[in-house]
């Protein structure tokens, strides 16, 4: 419905205008032509000053009939996502208030990895949530820094993709750090760091990250990048390793955040020993 609607925005949007120039082209050969024929060839003071009055009209109104429609477009399309969005958050909270309850009645050993498993779909579907919400507001320029514990943030990450990575040995070697940025999008920079440490560490399912003096270092021990392959990586769409499942826009998206919050990113990296991502927030 929704496809179909945007094809006739557009459709409709391009007929607007071509009929608006055909008609103000019209009058814009009329109005010289009157100039330079019919009126005396002294008056040019004039008709350059009318010319410039209707070039500036005719670009206001044309300019109005292309942004309008859009603006209305997207304005219809962001109240959409955030009335779905509301309307995603009952189920998902009622989901895992039950599924809470009902692993407390539970005995079954299989039963409850059962619930086990529904719970970390939901909490994953949480955060699916959280993502959509902050992608909303990050659109709307509403994201505000706030100043919180970075050791805590780590925790709370490793913590959630533990239960998606239960194979992966996680160490951890965290000082308090006190930091203040947004914290919503450097949730989404750590999950796709330790995401991409987990994906190319082959056989080796281990990870050590590090945080002192406000630097986070994520090291994995898999197979490396070269130092052709490193000054692509966060190039749209690039992949080092294209066996491996991804849409390669994660270390673009981590780049831009990271630019944008003034947090210096390096990689260091060696094929076949292993990828050290280091975060230095100032």
């Amino acid at each position: 419905m929704y496809v179909v609607l945007g094809i006739n925005l557009f459709r409709n949007l391009r007929i607007n205008i071509f009929i608006y120039y055909y008609f103000t082209t019209g009058s814009f050969l009329a109005i010289l032509y009157y100039f330079l024929e019919v009126s005396p060839t002294q008056n040019l003071t004039l008709l350059s000053l009318t010319l410039v009055g209707f070039v500036s009209f005719t670009g206001v109104i044309i300019s109005k009939l292309a942004i309008d429609p859009l603006a209305e477009h997207v304005n219809n399309l962001q109240n959409l996502s955030k009335e779905t969005l509301h309307e995603l958050n009952l189920p998902i909270s009622t989901i895992l208030t039950n599924i809470h309850l009902l692993k407390k009645s539970l005995e079954n050993e299989k039963d409850l990895k059962r619930a086990s498993r529904i719970e970390s779909a939901c909490q994953m579907l949480q955060e699916r949530y959280n993502e959509l919400d902050y992608m909303i507001k990050l659109q709307g320029s509403k994201i505000i820094a706030q100043e919180f514990n970075l050791n805590e943030l780590v925790e709370n990450r490793v913590d959630f993709l533990r239960s998606i990575y239960p194979h992966v040995e996680f160490n951890l070697n965290l000082h308090v750090s006190s930091i203040t940025t947004d914290k919503t999008g450097l949730s989404k920079v750590i999950d796709n760091l330790i995401d991409n440490a987990v994906k190319y560490s082959q056989s080796i399912h281990k990870i050590d990250i590090i945080l002192h003096n406000n630097t986070l270092e994520i090291k994995d021990y898999g197979c490396g990048i070269d130092e052709v392959e490193l000054v692509h990586i966060f190039d749209n769409y690039y992949q080092s390793n294209k066996s491996i499942q991804g849409f390669g826009i994660g270390l673009s998206m981590v780049k831009r955040f990271c630019d944008s919050n003034d947090i210096s990113l390096n990689f260091k990296s060696k094929p076949d020993e292993g990828t050290t991502v280091v975060l230095h927030f100032k």
